[in-house]
């Protein structure tokens, strides 16, 4: 590359209403200011370059359009007490390598970063920054104005978790993983097919270790370039979108890790991070800790949410580990932690930040979902601000989820000591707006896949899968699967492999996979499944009482749609005959049997439906006589007369 010229100073994209916005932590389009912006000055071209370091001394831009000069390019202060330092330097074109060389006032400390808003880095363990430009001619105009309906909680969320490094694996290229333009090719069609509505991806910025799966963020403006270039991460979510599929981006706002290019200890303080360890070190991931409390991160990190829905037109927010930024003393012992300003345990600032985060995005995005990973029982956590809640739009239901995979661990015969399992969540279902989970975290760390979780031979290990998948479908609440789950992944999951696409040529196994796609596709057809998930007007028990039978039944609701009735038997012994009251007499057709023989069942069944007769259970006047399979669910849709 050409020598770059000297730097020119006085060129900024900063108003006096910017910084004025920056400092009180209300500045959420902070990509379109800071960082490294291409653009031509008095008829030549260059870049312009913009770094917050407030306890910097001197600060200059080195790369290989200098020689990696330390002080070649030197940035200028502003006057304004912002601490943003600026200059433009002619010649320094797309594709041009950079630091900041960082000289700090305290404790003659010097360091060379990367670009907090860089919008690509070099490809690890390499780790400058890339000038780049994002222009992209976006062709999924038909999603996005129809996605307010597609992402709205009325609607059906069956959501796809991946993780983009180790879905598929080149086998013609060394085993690496797919590139962007790759799963652009061969992901959206995938999806589609099985039914689900959304994926879910597990964070795409950039992070210097492979095997932290993308939860130690660096680069939180740009894509891993492990897997292409920004456009090409573009079109990726371009052609999901053009086959009805929304995009989940999971996000990590709580830590980030200490590498020395990174944001640690960034102008020789600790600018993102707090300063005591109590509250600015997670010993749980040994990281640092943002301070949610200072106005100018707030800044950074809303601006970092939504630049991905603005820039690469994300559907939505998944937003990592919330209770970690809850409460003060998360992960820690007496002594380890300071109490807030009122002297409890709840962190003051991360709450603010929180409320602040989906007031932002509600606001600006109002078509979008945030989604709270969050653990424990803090309440009104997908309530409204203005109502006292952090105003999420949806939260994982992780009790649920424990209670769940408890249960359908145990062998069967057990199973009747601990039905209730199953029935505390419905006390509860309604108190926020939830998401069932069966998350990459489920089947990690020794705990196995779901497939090794459920006990018996193969047949009937399979046949528990499908018992687990329909009752979660059923119950109320969106939905949300990790890759693999879809065809009963034997291993657990391992980062540096792929799913295991063998099984599909597994009958056992193909079953599984064909029972999902049928899944899917009778979850979205009725909205009685789907579109009352949090109201307690959307569900109603038939029966849960009948634990030796391993029996339970309820009603899905919704308003001006035909009821469905689950029937669940999570013992391998097959039933019939079995009276199960319904509320309204006629021809109930059976939708869906996860025991039918296309997916790998007995065959067990009720040969289409039946109608009810006048004969009274579980305290209504009709009932049907069912033929109900082993370790099933089946689906009966009310039809009036038939």
């Amino acid at each position: 590359m050409q020598q770059a010229e000297q730097i020119v100073h006085g060129v900024s994209l900063l108003t006096d209403h910017d910084i004025y916005l920056f400092k009180e932590g209300r500045h959420y389009r902070l990509y379109n200011k800071l960082g490294a912006h291409l653009l031509v000055h008095e008829g030549v071209a260059g870049t312009l370059f913009a770094l917050w370091a407030p306890n910097a001394q001197a600060v200059s831009v080195c790369g290989d359009f200098n020689g990696w000069a330390k002080n070649a390019h030197p940035l200028y202060a502003r006057h304004d007490g912002s601490g943003i330092w600026e200059g433009f330097v002619p010649g320094v074109l797309q594709g041009a390598q950079y630091k900041y060389h960082i000289d700090s006032r305290r404790n003659s400390y010097s360091v060379d970063k990367a670009d907090p808003f860089a919008f690509l880095n070099e490809g690890a363990p390499r780790t400058a920054s890339v000038v780049w430009d994002l222009a992209y001619e976006w062709g999924d105009s038909q999603w996005m104005e129809q996605r307010s309906g597609r992402n709205a909680r009325e609607a059906p969320w069956s959501v796809y978790e991946m993780h983009l490094g180790s879905w598929r694996r080149d086998h013609d290229d060394d085993f690496r993983s797919l590139h962007y333009s790759q799963l652009a090719e061969q992901l959206p069609a995938y999806v589609r097919d099985l039914g689900f509505t959304h994926v879910e991806l597990m964070p795409v910025m950039e992070h210097p270790f492979f095997g932290s799966w993308g939860y130690q963020t660096t680069g939180y403006f740009a894509p891993t370039s492990r897997l292409g270039p920004p456009q090409d991460f573009m079109r990726l979510v371009e052609n999901l979108h053009r086959e009805g599929v929304g995009v989940i981006l999971d996000w990590v706002p709580s830590h980030f890790p200490t590498d020395e290019h990174g944001l640690s200890y960034f102008d020789g303080t600790h600018l993102f991070e707090h300063e005591d360890p109590r509250k600015g070190y997670h010993p749980d991931w040994n990281s640092s800790i943002f301070n949610h409390a200072r106005y100018e991160v707030r800044s950074f990190l809303i601006s970092s949410a939504l630049f991905w829905l603005d820039r690469y037109h994300a559907d939505g927010l998944r937003v990592d580990a919330v209770a970690s930024m809850l409460y003060l003393d998360y992960s820690r012992e007496e002594g380890e932690w300071e109490p807030n300003e009122y002297g409890g345990r709840e962190n003051i600032g991360a709450i603010e930040f929180l409320r602040g985060l989906n007031e932002g995005v509600y606001a600006e995005f109002p078509d979008v979902q945030t989604v709270a990973e969050e653990s424990t029982a803090w309440p009104m956590v997908s309530r409204p601000v203005y109502l006292g809640g952090l105003g999420f739009g949806m939260k994982w239901n992780m009790g649920w989820m424990n209670d769940t995979l408890s249960y359908f661990s145990k062998d069967p015969i057990f199973r009747k000591f601990h039905q209730n399992k199953l029935t505390f969540s419905i006390w509860y279902a309604f108190t926020e707006n939830f998401m069932l989970p069966l998350s990459h975290d489920e089947v990690v760390h020794g705990k196995g896949s779901l497939y090794g979780r459920m006990p018996g031979d193969p047949w009937r290990k399979c046949a528990g899968l499908k018992a687990l998948y329909g009752y979660m479908f059923a119950h109320p609440g969106k939905n949300l699967l990790f890759m693999g789950a879809e065809m009963g992944q034997v291993p657990e999951w391992n980062h540096d492999a792929e799913v295991e696409w063998h099984l599909l040529d597994v009958p056992l196994h193909k079953g599984v996979f064909d029972f999902i796609a049928a899944l899917n596709r009778t979850y979205r057809e009725h909205p009685a499944l789907y579109a009352d998930d949090f109201s307690p007007e959307g569900f109603e028990w038939v029966d849960f009482r009948d634990v030796d039978a391993g029996i339970l039944a309820f009603l899905r609701k919704a308003h001006g749609e035909p009821p469905v009735l689950a029937v669940c038997n999570f013992t391998p012994v097959p039933r019939e005959n079995y009276l199960v009251g319904v509320p309204a007499a006629g021809y109930w057709r059976e939708i869906l049997n996860s025991d039918a023989l296309e997916y790998g069942g007995s065959g067990w069944g009720n040969f289409g439906g039946q109608s009810s007769c006048p004969v009274s259970a579980h305290g209504h006047d009709h009932s049907l006589a069912l033929q109900i399979p082993p370790l099933s669910v089946s689906y009966f849709l009310y039809g009036g007369d038939g």
